[in-house]
């Protein structure tokens, strides 16, 4: 698997195998995109939420990504929990944010929270994501064991 850089993640962008709804130029980096808050979260000590990401993000068959804390929000004792985004997804992704220290951390609206690294894979998947989270809007609540 080799990581997208800047120009790479626009040509895909471009072509279609990612797209990111609303997208915004500013929030592109060297290896990276910045997802941002759909709502203000205000995060307690020793608390955690669930947080939506502003942007929907769907995958082509021949990419996948992984999720990383903004560095400014780990410094301020932010981690997050976060799974694999399956090549095929789309939809919101729901964050895991977990506030360890002991202050209260306010996220505004429209913030950038996590970076979204794009892996090209070796080969195209045989199918894409279809699990309970496909088409999520929203903050989506765990799906397991649910019948």
């Amino acid at each position: 698997m080799t990581v997208l850089s800047d120009e790479e993640i626009l040509e895909h962008l471009e072509n279609g195998k990612v797209k990111l709804e609303p997208f915004e130029p500013s929030s592109i980096n060297p290896a990276g995109y910045d997802l941002r808050a759909f709502r203000n979260v205000v995060l307690k000590p020793k608390d955690y939420q669930l947080v939506a990401t502003l942007e929907t993000v769907e995958l082509g068959l021949d990419v996948t990504a992984y999720l990383h804390i903004r560095s400014s929000l780990a410094r301020e004792g932010v981690i997050g929990s976060f799974a694999v985004v399956d090549p095929g997804f789309r939809g919101q992704l729901t964050l895991n944010l977990h506030n360890v220290s002991e202050k209260e951390v306010k996220v505004r609206k429209g913030e950038r929270i996590v970076q979204i690294v794009f892996h090209k894979l070796g080969g195209t998947s045989r199918k894409g994501y279809s699990g309970s989270y496909q088409n999520s809007k929203g903050i989506v609540a765990s799906r397991r064991n649910k019948t």
